[in-house]
């Protein structure tokens, strides 16, 4: 097993992206890049911490690699926005590549190249790549949110139709129990 950490946004929308990907096989939201050890959700969204909301992804790379997972880190939120994904602003909602090693930092940095001299977005991609640092887990109530939470009205109108659009695209990544 290997680690990815990501922010990308919210992570409750994020979150239930990924853990529904084969080889993915635990998703834990957390933060990281901060200056504040052991920072609290209620501290992070103050915006103050320099912490990102981030996933730490635990997946099998002989079923999914790093590459495929960062196509679905950038096809799933928006990276040429600063600090901001929606409605979500501040730092805390930056995108992020957080690296665990030199092989993860190249690749990430070669994805970003690809994609912005591709055209594929009108805007530069602004997605930071930096080294892992001061990484917490979120607090319980965090994890499997969309799951425990489905119908709470961020979960109706932010994240359901994330997680329908994500469905579409990457149907052929999906685990068994989360295809239709």
């Amino acid at each position: 097993m290997e680690i990815a950490t990501f922010g990308n946004g919210c992570f409750w929308c994020t979150e239930a992206v990924f853990q529904q990907l084969k080889g993915v096989d635990k998703v834990e939201p957390g933060y990281a890049g901060g200056h504040v050890d052991n920072p609290t959700y209620k501290q992070v969204c103050s915006g103050t911490t320099g912490h990102a909301e981030v996933l730490q992804i635990t997946y099998d790379p002989q079923q999914i690699t790093y590459e495929e997972l960062l196509r679905v880190f950038w096809e799933t939120h928006d990276p040429t926005t600063l600090n901001r994904q929606g409605n979500d602003v501040g730092p805390q909602y930056r995108s992020v590549v957080f690296y665990h090693n030199d092989e993860q930092k190249q690749l990430a940095e070669k994805y970003k190249l690809a994609l912005d001299t591709s055209g594929a977005f009108d805007d530069p991609i602004v997605t930071l790549i930096e080294p892992l640092s001061n990484y917490t887990t979120a607090e319980q109530d965090h994890h499997n949110y969309f799951l425990n939470n489905g119908s709470q009205a961020y979960c109706a109108f932010v994240v359901r139709p994330k997680v329908e659009k994500f469905r579409k695209v990457f149907q052929d990544k999906l685990k068994p129990e989360f295809s239709n």
